[in-house]
């Protein structure tokens, strides 16, 4: 039975399995993995761990702010030992609820960069947030920089998705550290009145809206197009050949990134196994399988990507903006967002 079943059904599986043998807190192999990555080709990458090292991965997929809240009521009785998921502001909340202990792991702190990196959650991949754009219709010269979204020159052009969503609150966000938070008000103002239509949908629905020429430009995570690229089907390859794809700010801070991470859980049972888990992830097959099995870009700097659609979509500047302050500003981000109606 695969381990990627839904939440209820493998809660019960894995309160089971604890409460089955003295077993749980104990056993050196057993890991105990809560998941928000809702990706099914991370299976691949947790039976590689188990093969490497003979420890089974009981893993509780749900989203973000339940598992949270669930192990928030566990308490010290949770059977958890890593929490994994996407954006760092996510992570950052976990850590500011206390659900995390401190990594002191030499192998981790030497092949993770610093700015990917805090003392209690680590990223081990990135995904880049870029600026798509119609190619009948906007120059490539015209949104050279995130900043450009604002100007008149695009009014009625620019789609996007929910400014609460965490893709672009962690952008306002690296904005907010960059320029301040004035300049990034008058910057999402800008955006705002420049919507061709009101924020809905996710990326991929940016990315059709411009091919289809509802808009002119938007935003999108990279890991979307690859897919787009990648794909057999004939109409995601047409989406392809109608937009461009700008790398913004690159004669500034670079890119906008933002990662997936993990961190060992306070109570966690199985400290030395989670330990080696978050090391496995920074290992090269780990960090391959991140970039070619799920279109992200890997943490380790100089790791190897054999991904067609990352290496088509060339090399890039990214911001070194540190993780932590992606959750610093979030908070700010939102309120910016609310009152210039980037809802």
């Amino acid at each position: 039975m695969s381990h990627s079943l839904r939440p209820r059904l493998s809660m019960l599986m894995l309160l089971a399995a604890i409460s089955g043998g003295a077993a749980a807190a104990g056993d050196p192999a057993t890991l105990n993995l809560y998941s928000a990555r809702h990706y099914q080709t991370d299976e691949a990458l947790y039976s590689e761990f188990t093969r490497q090292t003979g420890i089974r991965i009981n893993r509780i997929e749900g989203k973000e702010d339940e598992l949270l809240e669930r192990i928030r009521n566990e308490g010290r009785n949770s059977p958890a030992d890593v929490l994994i998921t996407v954006d760092a502001a996510r992570l950052s909340t976990a850590d500011e609820m206390g659900l995390f202990q401190p990594i002191a792991s030499k192998k981790l702190e030497a092949k993770i960069p610093a700015h990917l990196r805090t003392d209690d959650w680590i990223a081990f991949s990135t995904r880049a947030r870029v600026i798509v754009y119609a190619k009948d219709s906007v120059q490539a010269s015209d949104v050279a920089n995130y900043a450009d979204l604002a100007q008149p020159k695009l009014k009625g052009k620019v789609c996007s998705r929910s400014g609460s969503h965490p893709y672009n609150l962690s952008l306002m966000a690296s904005i907010i550290a960059h320029e301040g938070e004035a300049k990034a008000e008058s910057w999402a103002r800008g955006v705002v009145a420049n919507f061709a239509r009101p924020p809905r949908g996710g990326d991929t629905d940016q990315i059709k809206a411009v091919a289809a020429g509802e808009c002119g430009v938007a935003v999108a995570n990279t890991y979307y197009l690859a897919r787009l690229m990648r794909s057999d089907k004939a109409e995601d390859r047409a989406i392809m050949e109608k937009i461009g794809v700008v790398w913004p700010d690159q004669k500034g801070a670079g890119t906008h990134i933002n990662i997936s991470g993990a961190g060992i859980l306070k109570y966690a049972p199985h400290r030395e196994s989670a330990e080696r888990f978050l090391e496995y992830l920074a290992s090269d097959s780990a960090q391959r399988y991140f970039a070619d099995g799920n279109n992200e870009w890997p943490a380790v700097t100089g790791a190897r990507i054999d991904n067609p659609a990352l290496a088509a979509l060339g090399p890039f500047k990214a911001d070194t903006l540190p993780v932590k302050s992606l959750a610093m500003y979030r908070a700010k981000a939102q309120m910016i967002f609310d009152r210039v109606g980037y809802r």
